[in-house]
């Protein structure tokens, strides 16, 4: 420390004078002192010359110096001496040989190069020197107690200090901060060991300004009976291969985390998330306006600013206090700046902050120029996000707390990450614009509300999938029916997408066509059955996937629950293709799954299905549902199914109410399906509100029968409609006296309309006809359409019925 501070024993660490020379004879004896000795340690030559020089020494030499001193060979060292005045001083001392001509060996001792290590061959000592002063990096040599001996000029460089400030210092003493206990205890783990060691750090060493990765080989020094006297260390700075391992691992962790949902927001955020990551200090991701809205791209204009979303943004600070845009709102690029011309190129810049654009851009908005000066923002990377050839928007990469600048390689490995994370950012854009366009139409094909009726109160719910799956082919439909009856359905397309909503559009339509036709559920589901066969094969493999040669028959399927209720007899008749078996609540609140024979899924073809008829009670509840409900990745079915029946139990509340409990109770987790809940309580239509006759087939009936039916709706106050009801009454009747079969049934329903029935034993149905002028039959259909609302017929176990619904009078 060129004798200006003290170490722990009082040792001192001082320049040696250059003209220090002392001459040992071959007993030890000190024949010469000069000047630079006495100046030294102290000592006048009348003090010690004549005396034995191991009278110096504070320490003995070491080991290797002694070996060599025996062999006579020159040697180089660190030497404890003693001073007059008592203290210790640590020099590095030289010794050379000479020959006094009567076969004496003196020694010459002199002042050593600081950066010669220890004895060395006197040939190879220049070498050594300058191999150790001009190496290219930082090495020093520590002694026993991990105290600085000697530095070469690079490593006195990187550490800011002299090597006399350095020198018998520990690395702990001279920079007192970490990393720097943690490599004073590795120097001491070698010393102690004897075993080198390798580590690699980041950081920012005292005489840098610029963070650096170091790879440090501490090797420890032993003589020649392996005694360690010292260590050494050897640092390479591999910052360059820091960053290559860096972006490998950058993008790497890219590839695995961008992108696991099909959600543009989600997609955006994480890579904002990746980029904070090691790499920049603070992210944004703005998304063009119409991609932000789930449209097509629209070109960026180069005359005008462009209107973008910011739709993530992450940062190393907390709460990204750097945003100037909160997340979801909409901010603008000016014309001719580095935003828009990065967008309008197509590729990413590195803008300087000397760039005229630059400094437009951060004046554009008063709170973007605080926060840069703020922040102390100094480097910026603006990479467009580019997909399939089209522009999606831009990302934009910040520095303030890393003080190494972006550089070209920076800028490749962002236009990578964003590449990645452009492809994913597309492919979430279409699959959302395809989902909500499949949404779309799958809502506009489903009931909006319940219909009002007599026979049952109706509520339901309709929850698609989430973001992570697509949307899939669920339906369900209520269809009044003609008698005051109600048909319910239930289905599931197989698939998800626009394909299988199409699919559920057309099978609803056809199911309503069917449910007009007044088909029984098992003749109605064998019809829907051919109709998805004939789908199946009207598509074909080529229509589904194109270039795929194992399409096979069979994959437009479906599953479907058909039911028909009569309020009057209250008897439900049931049929199901593949399809999860109804539960029914009883009024006293026992819940059960009714024992439907499962039929096969529509589709496979050729197949039977089996009606079965229930008579339920007044109050009774009816759950029909989608597989979506009850099955899951994670449960059984039967655990489904359990949790709905607890669900049910004892719920006599509002439909509306125990749709919400049902889905709280039973709804999975994570629903990878869409999910029908459809609930029907039943009601009864009392006596009080239907009338029946049983005719002869006799003319003279025709007369009885509007009589009593114009009674009837007299009776139940709806006189303006006995007229019409009388006419109608007469040419049913009429028909079926005169084409059809015992028995002959007159039925009066008062519901939402007055509904006239006619039925009997013969199964031909009539159909209307125009009658010529001088025809004088024909015409009663017609008369019969005119005046009804609604009329048709339909298929009995035992013939037909035929009938007509009228309104009511206000």
């Amino acid at each position: 420390m060129d004798g200006r501070g003290g170490t722990p024993g009082g040792t001192v660490e001082g320049r040696v004078p250059e003209d220090l020379a002392v001459v040992v004879d071959d007993a030890g004896t000190i024949t010469v002192w000069s000047a630079g000795a006495r100046q030294l340690l102290g000592y006048e030559a009348e003090e010690v010359v004549g005396h034995p020089a191991t009278g110096l020494l504070a320490a003995a030499l070491p080991e290797s110096a002694r070996r060599h001193v025996a062999e006579g060979r020159r040697w180089a060292t660190e030497v404890a001496l003693r001073r007059r005045s008592g203290g210790r001083i640590v020099v590095r001392l030289k010794g050379t040989p000479l020959a006094d001509g009567e076969g004496a060996r003196p020694w010459l001792v002199t002042a050593a190069p600081e950066h010669m290590a220890g004895p060395v061959e006197p040939d190879a000592e220049a070498l050594w020197d300058l191999t150790l002063a001009q190496l290219p990096v930082p090495v020093a040599v520590y002694d026993t107690e991990a105290r600085l001996v000697a530095a070469n000029e690079v490593m006195t460089r990187v550490m800011g200090r002299s090597l006399a400030e350095m020198r018998g210092l520990t690395l702990w003493e001279i920079e007192p901060n970490p990393p720097f206990d943690e490599y004073d205890r590795l120097q001491r783990q070698v010393l102690r060991t004897g075993e080198p060691l390798f580590h690699e750090n980041f950081g920012q060493a005292p005489g840098e300004v610029r963070g650096h990765a170091w790879s440090m080989f501490l090797s420890p020094l032993k003589d020649g009976s392996g005694a360690v006297r010292g260590l050494s260390a050897a640092v390479f700075d591999t910052t360059a291969q820091y960053w290559a391992r860096r972006h490998l691992s950058i993008l790497n962790d890219a590839s695995l985390r961008i992108g696991s949902t099909l959600d543009v927001a989600r997609t955006a955020e994480e890579l904002a998330e990746v980029a904070v990551t090691g790499f920049a200090d603070f992210v944004t991701v703005d998304l063009l306006e119409s991609v932000a809205l789930g449209e097509e791209p629209e070109p960026v204009p180069p005359d005008r600013q462009v209107t973008v979303r910011r739709t993530a943004q992450r940062s190393v600070l907390d709460g990204c206090p750097e945003s100037v845009v909160p997340t979801g709102e909409r901010t603008f690029y000016p014309v001719d700046t580095p935003p828009m011309r990065a967008l309008i190129a197509g590729r990413g810049t590195r803008p300087g902050p000397l760039d005229p654009g630059m400094q437009k851009w951060i004046e554009s908005s008063p709170a973007r120029a605080e926060t840069v000066a703020k922040y102390m923002i100094h480097s910026v990377l603006m990479v467009p996000l580019r997909a399939r050839g089209v522009t999606l928007g831009l990302v934009h990469f910040l520095r303030h707390r890393t003080a190494e600048p972006f550089s070209e390689d920076d800028l490749l490995l962002a236009e990578e990450i964003v590449a990645r994370a452009a492809v994913s950012v597309d492919n979430a854009r279409r699959y959302t614009h395809e989902r909500r366009t499949a949404l779309t139409l799958q809502r506009s094909l489903l009931p909006e509300r319940p219909p009002d009726l007599a026979a049952m109160e109706v509520a339901y719910r309709y929850l698609p999938a989430g973001s992570g799956a697509d949307v899939g082919g669920d339906w369900f439909d209520v269809i009044p029916l003609s008698g005051a009856r109600v048909a319910l359905v239930v289905g599931d397309v197989v698939g998800h997408g626009i394909h299988a909503s199409a699919t559920m559009g057309r099978l609803r339509t056809a199911v309503r066509t069917l449910a007009d036709v007044d088909l029984a559920p098992d003749e109605l589901l064998t019809q829907l059955d051919d109709l998805v066969v004939r789908l199946d094969r009207e598509e074909g493999p080529d229509t589904r996937d194109l270039g795929s040669e194992t399409a096979t028959p069979g994959e437009v399927g479906a599953t479907c629950l058909y039911a028909v209720y009569d309020p009057v007899s209250r008897r439900c008749t049931m049929a199901r293709a593949g399809h999860p078996p109804p539960a029914l609540v009883t009024p006293d609140g026992e819940v059960r799954f009714l024992n439907l024979p499962t039929g096969p899924p529509l589709g496979l073809g050729g197949l039977p299905f089996e009606s079965v008829e229930v008579e339920l009670a007044e109050g009774s509840l009816l759950a029909l549902y989608t597989d979506g409900l009850v099955e899951a990745a994670d449960r059984d079915i039967e655990v489904g199914l359990n949790l709905l029946r607890g669900a049910l139990a004892d719920r006599a509340g509002p439909l509306e109410e125990t749709c919400d409990e049902v889905l709280r109770t039973v709804l999975p987790a994570r629903p990878a399906d869409d999910i029908v809940l459809m609930l029907a309580r039943t009601s009864a239509l009392n006596a009080a509100k239907v009338r029946t006759w049983h005719l002869r087939r006799d003319p003279a009936a025709v007369a009885r029968a509007r009589k009593s039916a114009s009674e009837q709706v007299t009776a139940w106050g709806l006189g303006e409609a006995s007229f019409a009801t009388e006419l109608i009454v007469s040419e049913l009747v009429t028909n079926a006296v005169r084409y059809g079969e015992d028995p002959v049934v007159l039925r009066l329903i008062r519901d939402h309309a007055l509904i006239c029935e006619v039925s009997d034993g013969s199964s031909t149905a009539p159909h209307l006809r125009r009658a010529r002028v001088f025809d004088e039959g024909g015409r009663g259909l017609l008369l019969v359409a005119q005046m009804a609302e609604r009329w048709g017929s339909r298929q009995t176990a035992t013939g037909k019925t035929i009938w007509a619904e009228l309104a009511l009078p206000d």
